[in-house]
């Protein structure tokens, strides 16, 4: 049996203790307050959309399963957070998701995470111009997105082998916007690998359903372990739960690592065995690292695997539009069921006004055509912030930091548990506290893992590795051009102050480690 973070005891990725759960989440999971849910049940009213792959209404609850009742209202209860210093308990798998807005006062709404990790480098000329030629038009763009952005959408999937039809595709503005509507249109449970992308928790919660977090395996993020995702489900539907939807990245955002396939297929293998329908987002697939020999990792195709049961999802901002450019597009399944989805989450769409703006609609139709400048400025990127994760990764390797080896997107994912005695006698014993910490110290931000479905009592950070080419708009460019980004001088200083940090932790450590005379 394939180990879990949590069971081979790896430090850098067994959570340190149980999140409390979203008191929203201790009752029943269903939206109070929703008129379209009948009230008592997680049935709704009207139109019985059918899920896909199967001649059972969407939001069907499992043949079986039943009542919620007190047992899986009990079942999120965690335990006392450690002492300081002292390990805490790793979680059962399958983890009702914490909403750290309810744990800690005094800091902001953190259920909310960051943005999508921008490039911090210039944009191409053809994307503004694409932006600006469609900006003096009045005309609403439709919800799922206008043919014209369709086609380009199904053209960017045919060049990677996959089949697509236009009407199998909706776009929206942004992919928190896509995954809510998918999530609305199946009802039931929500399940992620823990950690996950900052994003897709709150979506959940949005709809008043129940969160469950899976350990991801040993040797990188974006998956579930599929043996604690099987027991996770078996668990969830003896509690009275309706487990209906999984969401996975082949590239993973924040780990910054690409599943290998046969860990895709497994959990895939799993997910679709136990009923489940998968999103799988794809939204760092191309911004994986040029390798030392040259050819780049190539994720999984998770819709290849169990075709009738995948929707795959990717957001444009942030790895092929800039961040604050919301585009997103989701392919869904050829099959009846997989029209029949399309067709819900167009309605949520709709209802929720989730229109691209139709100056974005146009450049995200450029990218999505692939022209020989932005296919360019993609490589070139990836090879820049390659580059500099391998850079930040080996600082924080010197530095007793631990983190899996990034291959994909513009982040790491680093565990300072190693240094919680040296953190604690600084005053930081937690995930939002080592936040503010460890921003201030490095003069970057530097998101904790709580954001990211790990526990607030774990001492995790993602950091972003645009933030190594500095605040200097007129200077962050030259990193697409110079031999070596690393040779540039902010870069050095980033990496300089980030090592120098590091290791006053390091040394507090180990003086905090000498024997008293």
């Amino acid at each position: 049996m394939r180990r879990t973070h949590e069971e081979d005891g790896d430090p850098a990725r067994a959570p340190s203790g149980t999140p409390a759960p979203d008191p929203g989440h201790a009752a029943s999971g269903s939206p109070t307050g929703d008129p379209a849910r009948a009230p008592g049940s997680g049935t709704p009213t009207g139109d019985p959309a059918r899920a896909p792959g199967s001649g059972t209404p969407i939001d069907a609850p499992v043949s079986g399963t039943p009542a919620v009742g007190p047992a899986r209202a009990a079942s999120g209860t965690s335990a006392p957070a450690p002492a300081p210093g002292a390990p805490a308990a790793a979680p059962a798998p399958g983890t009702p998701a914490a909403d750290p807005g309810t744990q800690r006062l005094g800091h902001g709404p953190l259920r909310y995470g960051p943005a999508l990790p921008g490039s911090g480098l210039s944009v191409p000329p053809g994307i503004v111009r694409a932006a600006l030629a469609a900006a003096g038009t009045e005309e609403a763009a439709p919800v799922g997105g206008g043919p014209d952005l369709l086609r380009a959408a199904a053209g960017y999937w045919e060049r990677r082998g996959a089949r697509a039809r236009p009407d199998r595709i909706a776009a929206a503005p942004g992919g928190a916007p896509l995954l809510l509507a998918v999530a609305a249109a199946l009802g039931g449970d929500v399940l992620t690998p823990r950690p996950c992308p900052a994003w897709w928790l709150p979506q959940a919660r949005l709809l008043g359903r129940t969160t469950y977090t899976v350990p991801t395996p040993a040797q990188c993020g974006g998956v579930p372990d599929p043996y604690a995702l099987l027991e996770t489900v078996r668990r969830v539907r003896a509690e009275g739960g309706d487990p209906r939807l999984l969401v996975i990245a082949v590239a993973d955002d924040p780990t910054g690592t690409v599943a290998p396939p046969e860990l895709v297929h497994e959990a895939v293998e799993a997910a679709a065995g136990a009923g489940l329908h998968i999103v799988s987002d794809e939204t760092w697939r191309d911004t994986t690292h040029p390798a030392a020999h040259g050819r780049e990792p190539e994720p999984a195709r998770p819709a290849g695997m169990a075709p009738d049961r995948v929707t795959v999802l990717v957001d444009l901002a942030g790895a092929l539009l800039p961040g604050d450019w919301p585009a997103a597009v989701a392919r869904f399944p050829a099959t009846a069921g997989g029209g029949a989805l399309h067709d819900a989450v167009l309605d949520v769409l709709a209802g929720t006004g989730a229109r691209i703006a139709a100056p974005v609609a146009a450049a995200a139709r450029h990218v999505l055509t692939e022209p020989a400048e932005v296919t360019a400025r993609t490589a070139a990127s990836a090879r820049v912030h390659g580059r500099i994760a391998a850079a930040v990764h080996d600082t924080l390797r010197r530095a007793d930091v631990l983190a899996l080896p990034p291959t994909a997107g513009r982040h790491l994912y680093a565990d300072l548990g190693p240094l919680r005695a040296a953190l604690a006698a600084r005053g930081v014993t937690d995930a939002q506290e080592l936040e503010d910490h460890l921003g201030t110290l490095l003069g970057m931000p530097a998101p904790g893992g709580h954001r990211f479905g790990d526990a607030l009592t774990s001492l995790r950070v993602r950091l972003d590795t645009a933030a190594f080419l500095g605040t200097d708009p007129r200077l962050r460019p030259q990193a697409l051009t110079v031999p070596d980004p690393l040779e540039m001088p902010q870069v050095k200083r980033a990496l300089t102050r980030c090592a120098t940090a590091l290791d006053g932790l390091r040394a507090d450590d180990a003086r905090r480690r000498e024997p008293t005379p």
